[in-house]
């Protein structure tokens, strides 16, 4: 199998499948137990959580664990909204955030909110300038991803946090780093954000568990009431196995940042090359960004046909954002694409674990793809 689907979601690495083995398997106490086992698992959980922190550079404290990135996501934009009532009722994103952020602003807007929504240019990207323009005195939440999942450009979110303060609004910054974490380097001190949601299974954990960086000095409203587990912000058992395998995932991530953003950026400037060579007509709808994402367009072709086509040779890529189900993409009809490139839009995403050879794989299945559907591109 050849898969190049890695925004979707990643293998998870064995070191991070043998720490959830060994979690479940030894470590398995209750950390809120008074007793040696659960004091034990609760050191462990202190260890994991330092993991995660060192390889998001922040402090220990500052992270708490979550299921996952949309958790994260609509507990940032839903705590910051109760904070600010007081404030305002006004909240800024993007017309290329992930639902995860967009469905949860849609429900404030319900509730009497009003969202603006910054536009894309045609590459994808955000004007810091457009966000600056729309900060009002009761705007109480920015909330801008650091990578876009289906187009790989990067938001100007350390720009956001500096517009901002200039402006002197009460608004808190929230940032969805799903896809950026262990893609492109920067730090929540670096970005200047007060909240900023993470996902171990994009970075070779396994599904089910995600984390929230909160700036220390910040009180969130909890999310969930109960026992008083993570500093009572979230409470309920900690899901220890999964917190092993997103911290051996976030350790080994760390320890070989510098070597996989090369290979990434190499991978996909060899895809770039490549790929318009095999399918006459084919271009990347970007110009660069995270390595790790090459969105492309085969304009004339139906992508979803095409993809079945791929599946069908081993070669795993969508058509998007695994969220949408088959459902056309926001994402790319913000960029007001011509309907032939928009019919015909493929995700491609990369990982350390991605080889030439699955690049040479994808052409071929592209230049078969071709041949067998169509005669020409139109």
């Amino acid at each position: 199998m050849h898969y190049l689907d890695n925004a979707a979601t990643t293998p998870v690495r064995p070191e991070a499948i043998q720490a959830a083995v060994e979690a479940m398997g030894e470590g398995w106490g209750n950390p809120s137990a008074r007793y040696a086992l659960g004091g034990q698992a609760a050191a462990r959980v202190k260890e994991w959580r330092a993991d995660v922190a060192g390889a998001l550079g922040c402090a220990p404290e500052e992270v708490v664990f979550t299921s996952c990135g949309t958790e994260s996501d609509n507990w940032a934009i839903q705590a910051a909204a109760e904070l600010g009532k007081r404030k305002g009722k006004h909240i800024i994103t993007t017309a290329i955030e992930h639902a995860a952020v967009l469905e949860p602003c849609k429900a404030l807007e319900r509730q009497g909110y009003e969202v603006t929504y910054l536009r894309p240019d045609r590459q994808g990207n955000i004007s810091a300038a457009d966000l600056e323009q729309a900060l009002r005195p009761d705007t109480v939440l920015v909330s801008m991803m650091l990578v876009n999942n289906e187009l790989g450009t990067v938001l100007p979110v350390a720009e956001a946090a500096r517009a901002i303060q200039r402006a002197g609004c009460p608004a808190l910054l929230h940032c969805d780093a799903v896809q950026g974490f262990l893609k492109v380097p920067f730090t929540p001190k670096e970005l200047g954000v007060d909240l900023l949601s993470l996902s171990g299974h994009k970075i070779h954990a396994p599904k089910g568990i995600g984390a929230m960086y909160i700036r220390k000095g910040l009180k969130l409203p909890p999310l969930i009431r109960g026992g008083g587990q993570e500093e009572g912000l979230r409470s309920g058992t900690e899901a220890t196995s999964q917190i092993a395998a997103f911290a051996a995932a976030c350790r080994l991530g760390r320890e070989s940042l510098d070597r996989d953003l090369a290979h990434m950026e190499s991978l996909n400037a060899y895809a770039r090359t490549l790929l318009p060579q095999a399918v006459p007509g084919l271009r990347a709808l970007t110009g660069g960004g995270a390595p790790h994402i090459l969105p492309i367009t085969l304009p004339g072709y139906k992508s979803e046909v095409v993809v079945r086509f791929l599946s069908d040779r081993g070669i795993c890529v969508s058509s998007g954002s695994a969220c949408h189900k088959g459902k056309p993409s926001h994402v790319y009809g913000a960029l007001k694409l011509p309907k032939k490139e928009q019919d015909g839009v493929l995700r491609v995403s990369f990982s350390y674990d991605t080889s030439r050879e699955d690049v040479d794989a994808l052409a071929e299945g592209l230049k078969a793809a071709g041949e067998q559907l169509f005669t020409s591109l139109s």
